[in-house]
């Protein structure tokens, strides 16, 4: 069974960290392009980070650069989000997905995660 399983969500002040996860079963993550979307009620999902297949190349949104870390682990089978400096615009679910090509827009990913919510407030 295909799956992807997302955890770590969770409430945090401004300024301070987090790190979600997203664990594969049924297939290899290293074959797949892997990007975290995200979304909050009323507006579209918007894909914060990816890591392209082929070559491991990263890729961020500019509201995320320098503040959040994608990160591949082979022997785990899991895709890691690493969050810092967080700020309450970055409230919202947040979900990984798996496709066959490195991209922004979510129709480009066939398998999905549940999605985690993630808080950031006093």
């Amino acid at each position: 069974q295909v799956q992807l399983v997302e955890s770590g969500g969770g409430l945090v002040q401004p300024g301070g960290s987090l790190s979600l996860s997203c664990a594969a079963s049924g297939f290899t993550l290293d074959d797949y392009a892997i990007a975290w979307f995200r979304q909050t009620p009323g507006k579209e999902r918007e894909g914060v980070a990816c890591i392209r297949s082929t070559d491991g190349k990263k890729f961020y949104q500019d509201s995320v650069k320098g503040r959040f870390t994608i990160v591949r682990v082979h022997d785990k089978n899991t895709v890691y989000l690493h969050m810092f400096s967080l700020r309450p615009e970055d409230t919202a679910v947040y979900y990984c997905a798996a496709g066959s090509l490195s991209s922004w827009s979510p129709s480009d990913y066939g398998y999905w995660g549940q999605g985690t919510q993630v808080t950031v407030s006093l």
